[in-house]
Formats: structure tokens, C-alpha cells, sequence
């Protein structure tokens, strides 16, 4: 029988992310573990860029940017699913925001974060 290829991770951006995917991925780390439901579902709704992980239909990864898209942008929670820390997806998150056509006419951005380190 031929070995079982593990599907690949894909990147998207989706307005409609299911809130309860999200408090999921929330919940591993300390920064965010007390979050909502019901937050998460109003904290999507007034996020202008977000890029996500997926393995399969299981949300990996998270990050999401507050702009004006011309002088400053902010990038905010950026989370990797424990399981899969270390192999680059929050680096990659951070360039696909980087290079997000919606944002390029952007100057600056800014990365919010307490631990330095979004792998």
C-alpha cells in the first residue's frame, strides 16, 4: 500500500472564518486563551486584512492587520497551532501580510506582539 501524503498547508484570506476555529487555535496560547466566542466574531468583523493557515480544514494559523491602507498598518495576532510551530507559518503569515495587494501602497507597518518570535 502506498504511503499516506500528509496534504499541504494552504494560505487564504477569508471573511467568513468560522469564530469557533479561531477561539480553538486562541485557546493554546497564554496571550489569548480567555477569548470569546463572541469576541472573536466582532474582532473579525473589524479586521481589514486576515491571512490564515490551513491543513486540511483545520485553521493552523492566524494573523490579521488594522490599516488605512496608504500610511500605517498594524499587524495583530499572530498565532501558530502549537503542532506545527517551528516549520515557518508564522513567518509565512507575516510575508503574505507583507505582500498583500491590498496593502502595498502601504509605508509602515507594526507587529504587536509580547514574544518576539511568530514561527
Amino acid at each position: 500500500m502506498p504511503p499516506t501524503l500528509k496534504p499541504a498547508i494552504t494560505f487564504a484570506e477569508k471573511k467568513d472564518l468560522d469564530p469557533a476555529k479561531l477561539v480553538r487555535l486562541f485557546q493554546q496560547a497564554p496571550w489569548s486563551k480567555g477569548r470569546t466566542l463572541e469576541d472573536a466574531r466582532e474582532m473579525l468583523r473589524h479586521t481589514d486584512v486576515a491571512v490564515m493557515a490551513w491543513d486540511g480544514d483545520v485553521l493552523i494559523g492566524f494573523g490579521r492587520v488594522l490599516t488605512d491602507y496608504v500610511y500605517r498598518a498594524t499587524i495583530w495576532d499572530v498565532i501558530v497551532d502549537k503542532a506545527y510551530q517551528d516549520q515557518g507559518v508564522g513567518t509565512d503569515i507575516v510575508q503574505r501580510i507583507l505582500n498583500h495587494p491590498r496593502l502595498k501602497k502601504v509605508e509602515l507597518f507594526w507587529l504587536c506582539t509580547r514574544i518576539p518570535s511568530f514561527s
